[in-house]
């Protein structure tokens, strides 16, 4: 279905209705998330640079952070028409970067053909360069998106494309300060612009007096802290003495307690996930007997329970079970360690040692125990290797020689059309096959080929049937696949915040919150 019209005209009630900017206060808020990843908006899949970027940049369409329906930003208004082969956006009158250089058509240009550089390699390239060809100016404050073929969902896409300044990022080196969250280079057009960054501590933000746009800065100075590690997560919001007002990722074991404190401690269920990722050049795991083998010996009813305190589902699809595509894979993975033998026994695998990597995001850590339980006692000898998520992801990057790794993802950071989800992780020239070393494969070829067809089909009903008819195949080879769903808590001080919309996917968005 096209998004509403209603929606794209004026921009969503929940979003664009702020409270009119008294910018009165300050905020303090707790991310369980690193802060030392890549800042770019092109190429971060970063929680905490993700979440502060909506707040900082803006897309000529952004989306509600909960509906994802999407509304006018930068741009005047939406197209009138979704299914048209040509949109064409009016920038924002008076819009300025936060440097107060005007907003010019140039900048917009310059954001999507860097985009659309199949030769510059950028996480968001995957999501447009199927269905948009070009973007042209039309006038010094319009500019018109040229489409290979009618693609109504990609609206809500356009809050991928945050828009940047071209004044700034042609400079030599500008792109490597802007991924390094150098403030002089992180410079856009939202409410709220980077006044400090410092690496695994914290990100300041302050009000931009000059924005005019639709999403108002409620918060004079906003403070983000990253504390990645849970017990001074929690800590630094509960008690007498607590130093912040929101916190995400909020461990299972301390809702209680929190809500004891007063605060409010609410979860979404979504796309958040702990997959397990294989090297596929590395025998066993190009047979993909093994692959399942592994993951029809983990005990995920006794995940949920130890790792996740029951915030969780064993994953029957790559999709959570609340998506609008979901269908249950025609392979699912539930616990059955006799099938985990014969499998290991069919692939001619004995003695099988496996050295698991993982992240450090706490619940993975409380899960992992368990994976390597599971692992031993059907006679695959397993170590855990956990290690700080940009350490562990630096490793993939260089190629390290992995064998299985173990980690946290949530596509919904993106969005929730399913193209959009299975694209983050399968398309032919992305990081994440890179990772895996897939996709040379035959089956990824094919996998390749259904997706495409289903990202142009125009019939929504057909175009659905095909999607679950390819998730079937990415059940089947398990090569990036979901262990479990689960819930992401957010905690906050209802006496101190208010306008709070917990989200089912890492990082918080204050775009709507303001002092109580």
């Amino acid at each position: 279905m096209a998004p509403a019209l209603a929606a794209c005209s004026g921009g969503p009630e929940s979003t664009s209705d702020t409270g009119g900017g008294d910018s009165s206060d300050s905020v303090t808020a707790v991310i369980g998330y690193g802060n030392d990843q890549s800042w770019d908006p092109t190429l971060t899949a970063s929680a905490f640079s993700m979440a502060s970027n909506h707040h900082i940049f803006e897309g000529l369409l952004d989306s509600d952070p909960l509906t994802r329906e999407p509304y006018p930003a930068l741009a005047t208004e939406a197209p009138a028409d979704p299914g048209a082969g040509t949109w064409s956006f009016t920038l924002r009158d008076g819009a300025t970067w936060h440097d107060g250089k005007p907003v010019t058509a140039d900048d917009v240009v310059f954001t999507f053909d860097r985009i659309l550089d199949g030769k510059t390699q950028t996480l968001v390239h995957g999501f447009f360069a199927a269905w948009l060809k070009e973007v042209k100016k039309t006038g010094e404050n319009s500019v018109d998106l040229v489409l290979n073929f009618p693609f109504p969902d990609g609206l809500s896409r356009l809050s991928l494309a945050k828009i940047l300044p071209k004044h700034i990022l042609s400079r030599s080196g500008a792109w490597r300060d802007l991924d390094t969250g150098l403030p002089e280079a992180t410079v856009g057009t939202g409410p709220y612009r980077m006044t400090a960054n410092n690496p695994l501590a914290n990100t300041s933000f302050e009000a931009f007096p000059d924005y005019n746009g639709p999403r108002k800065a409620n918060f004079k100075e906003m403070n983000w802290l990253s504390i990645v590690d849970a017990a001074p997560r929690v800590a630094k919001i509960s008690g007498g003495n607590a130093g912040a007002q929101i916190a995400d990722n909020i461990p299972y074991a301390n809702v209680k307690q929190l809500e004891q404190d007063g605060l409010t401690v609410e979860g979404g269920a979504g796309m958040n996930h702990m997959f397990l990722l294989f090297n596929t050049d590395r025998a066993p795991f190009d047979d993909v007997r093994v692959r399942q083998a592994l993951f029809y010996a983990i005990d995920t009813d006794k995940l949920i329970e130890a790792g996740l305190r029951g915030y969780g589902k064993a994953s029957s699809s790559f999709l959570d079970e609340g998506n609008p595509t979901y269908r249950k894979a025609k392979t699912v993975y539930d616990y059955d360690p006799d099938k985990a033998k014969a499998l290991l026994e069919d692939a001619g695998v004995s003695g099988l040692k496996v050295t698991l990597m993982a992240s450090t995001v706490s619940w993975i850590a409380d899960c992992i125990p368990t994976i390597k339980e599971s692992w031993d006692a059907i006679g695959v000898e397993t170590t855990l290797d956990p290690q700080e998520t940009s350490a562990l992801f630096t490793k993939l990057d260089q190629k390290e020689n992995f064998q299985v790794v173990a980690s946290a993802s949530n596509p919904n950071q993106l969005g929730i059309d399913a193209d959009l989800i299975l694209r983050y992780n399968y398309t032919a020239d992305n990081v994440w096959m890179d990772y895996s070393r897939w996709a040379d494969a035959p089956e990824a070829k094919e996998l390749f080929r259904l997706m495409d067809a289903a990202t142009r089909e125009p019939d929504q009903a057909k175009k659905k049937q095909m999607t679950q008819e390819y998730l079937d195949v990415i059940a089947e080879n398990a090569v990036i696949y979901p262990v479990v769903h689960t819930e992401l808590i957010t905690a906050w001080d209802p006496d101190e915040i208010t306008g709070i919309q917990p989200q089912p996917y890492p990082g918080i968005n204050l775009l709507k919150a303001k002092p109580a």
